[in-house]
């Protein structure tokens, strides 16, 4: 019998008509300011609390749900409409800088933000994971500070994966649909009216990219979209995930990020005199950037590679070589070739700007070195992490010392306001006073913490315990549902976690490396830590792993499995699915301890430990990433004492232990140390000192505001003084390194002689140095001739350079220049010193691989400096 197949049907939606009175609600849903400020989280709530919690706190989606009489009804209350008005004119103060009545002009120089991910409330999701949530903070911030920045990204259909277990305590992956109709997006259109879309030839064909806007406070946030009628299914797919396991399609994406996502701009009007490079991922954006100043401006290649790199800034978030993303050859070429018209450069030579010196014919391309060879500033995201970039890439400069080595360090930050509890920060209003959100780390302010009373601290951590143990017995019952479990075991599911016990949290990716099983090394310790009847313990545990890592995995079932061995720890330890923005700010928000076991020094920095300190938490983690910073006595307890390891057993082994002995001795018994009754006053104490250890320093206000100042406001005042008088001063600079290039190799530095005998000197002594330098054929202003010294170890290395500038004391008649200083023995020590050359100024100082000639010739890496002593 023939089934009836509906052929084609004309799809609508129908919304509640919102009133005239609470016509604002659709301007606040559709700006992602909401999610940062409790009074306009708290309105959307107060409408329907249920429907809220069911929309997934998605305020397009809530007001899509809401009935017609709800909606009539909050017109004509008038305590809700004051509540409105209130919020409405925070957000014209905040977001639309309302003067006299007028809003601020948007600049079309902005600051442009390039980013694989954005994690900026869990109701978006593409982000997977600490690098999307960091860009979307950064975005927050940079709203927060007015700054003229703009985020570029893509919209994923799908996004990140979520997460799902099996009854045997193995991850499955799902990719819901994110539909544009749920979502805060605006669809960006000329003055035509007509949709704004990028163009990139491909090896196969043309891909074609819609823009879609969504706006974070004052920061707009840029995504392109490929899943358009004009694509073929196989180019719709290329933004269907975020990290695609196919290799071409994550290629794809990325030079539709960088390259796309340029021209998207400059098709928005914008003229960006900043960008950055945020992860390699978007490293492709220079070569469009490129392309479109000859374009525009006219700039010949070096020119505008000059003007490119002067004023972009890369930020890399990978400790270790693996993680860097790289391509193969054979598989980049192609495309790089069918974008050769648009970007007007030679394959081949792309590819070298990707490789490292001396690259074989089939070296991968590298984004990293992609991103490092075409920005003038670069840096790590941890003091740590950016001592290990320098290492990992000193080989790129291979005439400087690792100290530098040009890539320095902006230790990553949190958006305070999108992280603290409600009832943190109703504790803060009241006693830290207004000044706390606009600038936390204001001596003030920090003296104000300690004026908490520890019994209305302890009862606000208190109550976001409690939020996390409901919360958590709500979603493991729902898991066991899912997974249809017996009945008795769902029901079993309302008693696990204590609303009093020492809570411990560890949420975040689960890669080898972060060690998730590090304290189920020893079973029958941990049993005894859990299960002690006086002094109980309890773990959450949450995190993804990739959907390609069956040993990530693998750790997940083997935490899930030891908590189904025995019924009592069944109640200790409890695994929560598809851990989300929502999911992280309930468990920082809510636990006592929070956990951090990576292996050192493969942590580039980690932000949840911060989130958790400023709520209140105790870090107990291994010295690694930002906590190399933030542990001090007074805000919580380190694992080890910062050793690195070749033999990963016996790391796991020792530090396993002194895990252990740090929970058993020092944690556990301070957080039940209570001889006056319900409240751990000195506990409580460490609570202010984490509090004012993450507000002093770990928040993206500050993080932001460093990049301004060192990157961002520098970058913008060359741009405008290189594109100033038709580029005048970016063509002579453009003219020096020409002439540095060419006749550089002919500068030459003889050792360096002394005045004195330095075999023996003490502190208050001082001696001359004078070095004959012969500059070839470039003139004595052109060159800085320098005296490098510093501390040495027992191999006679300086360990710890210093330098001063030579005076130029003779010129002679056969060419060469005569320099001479003094130095001053200042401290006592062993020191060596020695003599170099280097253009003078500091344009130069990131180029790749730069300027710079040591005495006699010798590479930075084969030098032995003359040796001094001071006792």
């Amino acid at each position: 019998m023939p089934v009836f197949c509906m052929r084609k049907i004309q799809v609508f939606s129908v919304s509640p008509t919102i009133p005239v009175a609470l016509e604002f609600l659709e301007t606040l849903a559709k700006n992602l300011w909401w999610c940062w400020n409790v009074d306009a989280i708290e309105l959307f709530r107060r409408m329907d609390p249920q429907g809220w919690r069911q929309s997934g706190r998605n305020p397009v989606e809530f007001l899509r749900r809401l009935s017609q009489k709800r909606m009539e009804a909050l017109a004509e209350d008038d305590g809700f409409l004051a509540h409105v008005q209130q919020v409405s004119e925070r957000f014209d103060q905040e977001v639309l800088r309302l003067r006299n009545g007028l809003p601020v002009k948007t600049p079309s120089r902005c600051i442009a933000y390039f980013s694989l991910e954005f994690g900026i409330h869990e109701s978006l999701n593409f982000y997977s994971g600490g690098l999307g949530v960091l860009a979307g903070d950064h975005l927050k911030a940079a709203s927060d500070l007015n700054l003229p920045l703009v985020g570029i990204g893509l919209m994923y259909r799908q996004g990140y994966m979520r997460q799902s277990i099996t009854s045997d305590g193995w991850q499955q992956e799902r990719y819901p649909e994110n539909e544009a109709h749920r979502l805060p997006l605006k669809d960006v259109r000329d003055a035509k009216k007509r949709r704004i879309t990028v163009t990139l030839p491909m090896p196969d064909g043309k891909l074609h990219a819609e823009v879609w806007q969504i706006d974070v406070g004052s920061a707009p946030l840029y995504m392109l979209d490929a899943n358009v009628p004009e694509n073929p299914p196989h180019y719709r797919q290329i933004t269907a995930q975020l990290y695609h396991p196919d290799r071409q399609i994550r290629l794809r994406q990325e030079l539709l990020l960088g390259v796309g996502g340029f021209e998207a701009l400059t098709a928005l009007g914008y003229d960006p005199a900043v960008c950055h490079i945020n992860e390699g991922h978007a490293a492709f954006m220079s070569l469009a950037r490129m392309a479109h100043l000859r374009r525009v401006r006219g700039l010949d290649k070096e020119a505008a590679f000059e003007l490119a790199r002067r004023t972009n800034v890369f930020t890399t978030h990978t400790a270790v070589p693996v993680g860097n993303e790289s391509f193969d050859i054979a598989l980049v070429k192609p495309h790089l070739q069918a974008l050769e018209p648009v970007l007007d450069l030679k394959t081949d030579e792309i590819i070298q700007w990707g490789r490292r010196p001396e690259a074989g014919a089939n070296e991968a391309l590298c984004m990293t070195i992609v991103g490092l060879r075409t920005s003038c500033h670069s840096n790590g995201v941890s003091a740590l992490h950016g001592e290990v970039e320098r290492r990992m890439w000193e080989e790129l400069w291979p005439n400087k010392p690792r100290d530098e080595v040009p890539i320095g360090h902006i230790t990553n930050g949190i958006h305070l306001q999108s992280w603290l509890a409600r009832d943190n920060t109703d504790l803060f209003d009241r006693y830290l006073g207004p000044e706390w959100r606009a600038n936390s780390a204001n001596a003030n302010v920090l003296e104000d913490v300690m004026q908490i009373p520890n019994e209305q601290l302890w009862h606000a951590h208190e109550t976001g315990r409690a939020r996390l143990v409901r919360t958590a017995r709500e979603l493991i019952e729902e898991q066991l549902r899912n997974c249809h479990a017996p009945q008795a075991e769902i029901a079993q599911a309302g008693n696990v976690l204590d609303f009093s016990a020492l809570t411990l949290g560890f949420a975040r990716r689960f890669a080898g490396y972060k060690r998730a099983t590090l304290l189920l090394r020893d079973p029958k310790r941990l049993e005894t830590l859990l299960t002690n009847a006086e002094r109980p313990v309890q773990i959450v545990f949450a995190g993804k792993a990739h959907p390609a890592d069956n040993l990530g995995k693998e750790l997940i079932r083997q935490i899930i499995r030891f908590a189904r061995n025995d019924s009592r720890l069944r109640q200790r330890i409890v695994f929560l699915e598809n851990h989300d923005i929502f999911l992280a700010r309930l468990m920082v928000q809510g636990v006592d301890v929070w956990l951090n076991t990576p292996r050192r020094p493969q942590e580039a920095s980690g932000t949840s430990g911060m989130k958790a300190a400023v709520n209140g938490a105790l870090n107990v983690s291994v010295l690694d990433g930002w906590w190399c910073e933030g542990c001090s006595p007074t805000s919580g307890w380190a694992i080890g004492h910062g050793e690195e390891y070749d033999d990963h057993e016996r790391q796991d082994a020792v530090e396993s232990m002194a895990l252990y002995n740090v929970l058993e001795s020092e944690v556990v018994p301070l957080f039940y140390d209570r001889p006056k009754g319900d409240v751990p006053m000195r506990w409580t104490e460490m609570m202010k000192g984490a509090i004012r250890m993450g507000l002093s320093f770990f928040t993206s206000q500050r993080m932001v505001s460093e990049y301004n100042t060192r990157y961002y406001r520098r970058g913008l005042e060359d741009y405008e003084r290189l594109t100033a008088n038709h580029g005048a001063a970016l063509r002579e600079l453009v003219e020096r390194g020409k002439r540095l290039e060419a006749l550089w190799a002919g500068v030459k530095v003889d050792f360096p002689t002394v005045n004195r005998d330095v075999s023996l000197l003490h502190v208050g002594d001082c001696f001359e140095a004078t070095a004959r330098v012969q500059p070839g054929k470039l003139r004595a202003d052109e060159i800085e001739v320098q005296v490098y010294y510093g501390p040495v170890d027992s191999e006679n290395r300086i360990v710890k350079s210093m330098t001063k500038t030579m005076n130029l004391a003779e010129s002679r008649q056969d060419g060469s220049l005569t320099y001479r200083c003094e130095i001053v023995c200042e401290s006592a020590g062993r020191y060596g010193f020695t003599a170099r050359a280097v253009p003078r100024g500091q344009e130069w100082s990131s180029l790749m691989p730069g300027f710079i000639t040591w005495a006699n010739g010798i590479a930075s890496a084969e030098r032995k400096p003359q040796e001094e002593e001071t006792p």
